[in-house]
């Protein structure tokens, strides 16, 4: 199968109607181009079908392409001059990552891009994409909402991880990441790699999670987090003192 079938295959499997466009339409960034906009992507897009741990790009990697999440779950990592890594976003099927990149003169990824588990994503040429830009004006302030919108919830998360402490932290992830109606967290990541994105150490986080289980507020049963106690979560989550 070509890299075109594949492309095909993965968004229509994706869309309960079967249209590619329907589905492309789905991401934000891509959600108010017009059909022969949205063909013009397509024709400029990769498939890219990547196994558990699978890099899709290194930091230090030329820019080529901004991406689509389509499933699965990426891992947008840095690491420092002294080796020590820091897990900057988890990215989720429906997400955009990369596209900022578009309009930078770095030429090369300032991240690595890891998939923590089996996941597919589709690639759209960066170079392409900007030059359609440069044809709509109307598309680029689309595109400005958009990536306005998610600097105020990087500035949302600038603000958690410097004002909170780290339960605080760690019971608002645990809130935001429990399924709406459901009491269990399922530990899909390494306790590590959420450490690492919570800015605090691995034994600092499961250090959190012991006391959590000595007050019963939650439980820690192999891979999943029980929550018994949905209230006091919530409550450490804007109780910081």
């Amino acid at each position: 199968m070509n890299t075109r079938e594949q492309f095909i295959q993965a968004i229509e499997s994706a869309s309960s109607s079967g249209d590619s466009a329907t589905t492309l339409q789905s991401f934000g960034l891509l959600s108010q181009l017009t059909d022969k906009q949205l063909n013009r992507v397509e024709q400029h897009a990769t498939f890219y079908k990547l196994g558990n741990r699978q890099q899709l790009f290194k930091q230090g990697d030329s820019v080529n392409n901004f991406y689509l999440m389509v499933s699965g779950r990426i891992m947008l990592s840095r690491t420092s001059s002294k080796g020590e890594e820091k897990t900057i976003e988890f990215v989720t099927a429906g997400k955009i990552f990369a596209e900022a990149l578009m309009f930078r003169k770095q030429p090369h990824y300032p991240v690595s891009a890891t998939a923590l588990e089996d996941s597919e994503v589709i690639g759209i040429n960066a170079a392409e994409f900007r030059s359609m830009l440069r044809e709509s004006i109307d598309t680029c302030l689309l595109l400005l909402g958009d990536m306005s919108a998610r600097l105020h919830s990087m500035i949302h998360e600038i603000d958690n991880l410097s004002m909170h402490t780290g339960a605080c932290r760690v019971a608002t992830y645990l809130m935001h990441n429990t399924p709406k109606g459901e009491n269990v967290f399922k530990l899909n990541i390494a306790k590590r790699i959420i450490a690492s994105r919570l800015s605090v150490k691995p034994e600092t986080f499961s250090r959190i999670l012991n006391e959590l289980h000595q007050q019963g507020v939650l439980t820690v049963e192999g891979s999943s987090i029980i929550i018994h106690d949905r209230e006091a979560l919530a409550l450490m989550c804007i109780d910081d003192d």
